[in-house]
């Protein structure tokens, strides 16, 4: 597969979710015309769906490029926070048979877009649960190994995983603590947990083990993609 199915509308997420995917142009509206018009209407009409799945199929792949050494075939139950419409996942999933995906997303589009680290408020939402399923569906994930979870409906998965992934999530736009106490318990002592901060050398306080896999110095916020295990306390 060189490029991801689309279902309709799911382009709009997946720009909302991935702001860098957008061509010059689009730029050039958003900056003109602000965030709002360009995430409730520039992005509902202006976009190229083929095209938009391609660049996010060709992010996705160089995404799990910065993983894929850390994943082993014993790895099965894989939880994504805040991992948008799901392409990472699946990309793991042509990689890595017969596992299980749990993803826990927020169900609504926020009026007002923000991008970078956010404090302790975890306000900021792009995404349609029941577009992200179709999404994996029609891309060849199975319907059994999708477990979707609506951060402010339900209950969150109670379970242990294997590996935890948040790109450009989880410290990134909100803080750590937000699900401190919830990854403890969701964790076993060789779960690797995966994210994206601003403060990597703070988390050798609260890990056993941290490791730096990818420094992104080309953004504005310095970002460092690390793997962590074994909580401390």
């Amino acid at each position: 597969m060189i490029t991801f199915n689309l279902p309709k509308g799911a382009a709009r997420f997946i720009v909302l979710q991935r702001i860098e995917l957008i061509n010059p142009f689009l730029i050039k509206l958003r900056k003109l015309f602000g965030r709002y018009i360009f995430s409730n209407f520039i992005t509902k009409y202006f976009l190229n769906s083929n095209s938009i799945a391609k660049k996010y199929h060709d992010v996705m792949l160089k995404e799990f490029s910065t993983i894929e050494r850390f994943i082993k075939n014993d790895d099965k139950s894989f939880l994504s926070i805040g991992g948008g419409i799901g392409g990472l996942e699946l990309i793991i999933n042509q990689n890595f048979k017969d596992n299980d995906y749990y993803f826990i997303e927020r169900n609504y589009v926020s009026k007002k877009v923000r991008y970078g680290w956010g404090g302790m408020d975890n306000e900021e939402a792009y995404n349609d649960l029941n577009l992200q399923k179709t999404f994996l569906k029609i891309n060849e994930m199975n319907e059994n190994q999708i477990n979707i979870f609506d951060y402010d409906n339900e209950n969150l998965p109670e379970k242990k995983f294997d590996v935890i992934i948040s790109l450009l999530s989880l410290d990134y736009h909100y803080d750590f603590y937000i699900y401190f106490e919830y990854l403890k318990k969701v964790s076993k002592e060789n779960t690797k947990i995966i994210f994206d901060t601003i403060r990597a050398e703070h988390f050798k306080k609260i890990f056993k083990n941290v490791e730096i896999i990818r420094s992104d110095t080309n953004t504005v916020h310095k970002s460092k993609r690390i793997i962590c295990s074994q909580f401390l306390s």
